[in-house]
């Protein structure tokens, strides 16, 4: 069984393998071009979150959509380097706004070098797309537009909170909707647009990247919860200790509210934990194991599972070919995260 690109993912077809590793490769050093200045600093910082690693994920999404076209085709690696550009000027720009120290295993531009300068950092990353995006035709322009859109959308949604009478969790998702799916939906879709491909399959891999964006998402709020540090890569309970409202806490919410009243003492309990401050290590340890232990959790890993079998059905009227089988394959690793 060969491997290819981030998340382990596993194929059978050595051709295709061979492809998405020259394909990343090729990613890999425009994106370090694209990072390049005439003025030195500009260049350190832009090439911060570059240098420090990733998934490339969605520079991958790219590369497979491709293989139902040409995927040699001119306009597929600067495409994939246009999305991952988009999507590393939206992690300065969050640090920002979440005050983050740390990124990526390194310290966050804006703990190193200040908030105006991570701000304008983000703003060259988007100018470099932009440019890239140009020479790719007015087509691309409107579809990143469109998406670009929608994913300040969802982070505008996500820092105002949901509104008088919106359910918090229905709110959740549409962050996420706009957040991650929207940058993952368009990832699917240039690999098909670029690589020539019948616009039914642009049309399918633009649904596919939209529920495989949200499912990994919510498998990242499950395994929060769920998992130990080893399994993770993170502190268990990191998003729980910060107060972020993810999935599984939604859930415990909503079904407390829906409770009226009749709920168990430990149930009580775990809610008076979730209103006060879990940076405490003995009130985050007990909030975590009531987690564990609590039906909601449940209830978001069959979320995630559900997204993760959409995804997969939207996949079905492509042809058979590896890089169908490749898609598939990172469902089913959303089902593995998410237990």
């Amino acid at each position: 069984m060969n491997v290819v690109g981030p998340f382990g993912l596993s194929v059978w077809d050595e051709s295709l393998e061979a492809d998405v590793q020259a394909g990343l490769t090729a990613v890999e050093e425009a994106l370090l071009e694209a990072t390049k200045s005439d003025v030195p600093f500009i260049t350190d910082t832009a090439r911060h979150l570059v240098q420090a690693g990733g998934k490339r994920f969605r520079p991958m999404l790219v590369l497979l959509g491709a293989q139902f076209g040409d995927p040699y085709a001119p306009g597929v690696v600067p495409a994939a380097v246009v999305v991952e550009l988009t999507h590393l000027a939206t992690l300065y720009h969050d640090d920002v706004m979440d005050e983050a120290d740390v990124r990526r295993g390194v310290p966050s531009a804006n703990s190193r070098w200040g908030n105006s300068v991570a701000v304008l950092t983000g703003d060259f990353l988007f100018s470099r797309a932009s440019h890239i995006l140009a020479e790719l035709g007015p087509e691309a322009v409107r579809v990143q537009a469109e998406a670009f859109a929608r994913l300040v959308a969802g982070q505008i949604l996500e820092t105002v909170g949901p509104r008088e009478g919106r359910d918090p969790l229905d709110h959740y998702l549409e962050v996420i909707a706009g957040k991650t799916s929207s940058l993952m939906a368009v990832s699917g879709r240039f690999g098909a647009m670029m690589s020539g491909a019948d616009e039914d399959v642009v049309h399918i891999l633009t649904q596919y990247g939209e529920r495989i964006g949200a499912a990994f998402q919510l498998a990242d709020d499950v395994l929060d919860i769920a998992s130990d540090s080893h399994e993770s890569g993170k502190t268990p309970g990191t998003d729980l200790r910060e107060g972020i409202p993810t999935l599984p806490v939604l859930h415990v919410r909503r079904w407390y509210a829906q409770a009226g009243g009749r709920v168990s003492a430990e149930d009580e309990r775990l809610v008076q934990l979730l209103d006060g401050d879990l940076t405490d290590e003995t009130r985050h340890a007990e909030a975590l194991k009531l987690l564990r232990a609590h039906p909601a959790l449940e209830q978001a890993r069959q979320d995630t599972l559900r997204y993760a079998a959409e995804a997969r059905a939207a996949l079905t009227p492509l042809p058979d070919i590896p890089a169908k089988a490749s898609l598939a394959a990172l469902c089913d690793m959303v089902v593995h995260r998410a237990g």
